[in-house]
């Protein structure tokens, strides 16, 4: 009876019955990718430095748990997480707040100049951060930037404010600007309009801005290695990087260094996921 019904079935139907099992092969390959890393991670995060066995093998008596108290007492990974939380968060929050101002003017009046200053910030997002490191590193020990919160938060903040803009000003295009004019018919000023009708409607880009540069914020190494050289003052990327460093010969408490600086934003994802999904899909739309 199955064969009978497998051949009963037409070439659109066989097409796409194998379309689909293709999309499950791709999927369960796709999530091992993901998950494998993590179970390296956490089957070395519980063995002894002296346990040579393989990193496949789960280790089922004695587990190492003294790494995870290592890495958080010798290797001050909590406050470098506490680092990251403030970096993280005053950036994103700069960053939203002065992209969605900069990009109203740009997407409300199309002048001349407002086109010349749109092509700015695009080409602004085409330079790599790294290639105006020294003169950047050199201002910053002339004003007291490194090692401070407020330097590297500006630093970041001026990184990833174009693509913030950017994005701001192509989903307030899409907002008709009949809701503009009849703000203002009502008696409200420019600035009155933005906040109170405007703004509200930002919140599907606002979700994915967040995304973008928390995100890239909270794992930036590069910048945050130069400018961050004190080790109390160290965000989580270049702190267990250090710290990795300086434990080669156990791996286990690197690895549990690894894996604790990577909780919070896997904690994040997973009971925010619709709201980032959301706000991706929304931002794509626009």
């Amino acid at each position: 009876m199955a064969s009978k019904n497998k051949n009963a079935m037409t070439p659109a139907e066989r097409s796409y019955q194998r379309g689909r099992w293709a999309i499950y092969l791709f999927l369960v390959i796709v999530c091992l990718c993901q998950l494998l890393p993590f179970y390296l991670a956490i089957t070395t995060s519980l063995k002894p430095s002296d346990d040579l066995s393989s990193a496949l093998s789960m280790r089922t008596h004695d587990m190492a748990w003294s790494n995870w108290s290592e890495a958080v007492n010798e290797g001050g990974i909590l406050k470098s997480v506490l680092n990251s939380v403030v970096v993280t968060v005053g950036t994103t929050a700069l960053v939203c707040i002065l992209g969605a101002a900069a990009a109203y003017p740009l997407a409300r009046r199309l002048t001349r100049f407002n086109k010349l200053v749109s092509a700015f910030i695009l080409s602004m997002m085409m330079i790599p951060p790294l290639s105006i490191l020294v003169p950047l590193y050199s201002f910053l020990v002339k004003i007291g930037g490194v090692n401070n919160y407020w330097g590297i938060i500006a630093v970041l903040t001026a990184t990833n404010l174009p693509l913030s803009v950017f994005l701001y000003t192509a989903f307030i295009k899409a907002i008709p600007p009949a809701i503009d004019e009849a703000g203002e018919l009502d008696g409200a000023n420019r600035l009155q309009v933005f906040m109170r009708l405007v703004l509200p409607m930002l919140k599907p880009v606002t979700a994915t801005v967040i995304i973008m540069t928390g995100s890239t914020v909270w794992n930036d190494y590069a910048l945050s290695s130069y400018i961050l050289t004190d080790p109390s003052a160290q965000t989580i990327a270049p702190r267990v990087a250090s710290f990795f460093s300086a434990n080669t010969n156990n791996l286990g408490v690197a690895a549990a260094a690894s894996l604790i600086a990577a909780a919070p934003m896997v904690v994040a994802y997973m009971f925010l996921q619709k709201y980032f999904i959301a706000g991706m899909v929304a931002g794509a739309v626009k």
